[in-house]
């Protein structure tokens, strides 16, 4: 399948928490640090792909708020 063109560039998702969580994701972008590592070389639609996967991760944290409402997280909202 031929890749979209694209007019602008896909910026890096990078909050400046670069902290791991314990299932080692970043607390602020919510990439695995493979992830982070190769995002200058990934072509628009695998940046496209993580950026899917991160927004799914924010939500599954959000899910595990709603169970465990005492833990305050430090991630501003990304999306």
């Amino acid at each position: 399948m031929a890749e979209q063109l694209e007019f602008f560039a896909i910026p890096s998702p990078c909050q400046g928490i670069c902290e791991s969580n314990s299932r080692g994701f970043c607390r602020g972008c919510y990439r695995s640090r493979e992830e982070r590592f190769m995002w200058m070389t990934l072509s628009d639609n695998e940046k496209r792909k993580i950026l899917r996967l991160c927004h799914q991760r924010h939500l599954r944290e959000l899910r595990n708020k709603e169970k465990w409402p005492d833990i305050i997280s430090q991630q501003p909202n990304l999306f």
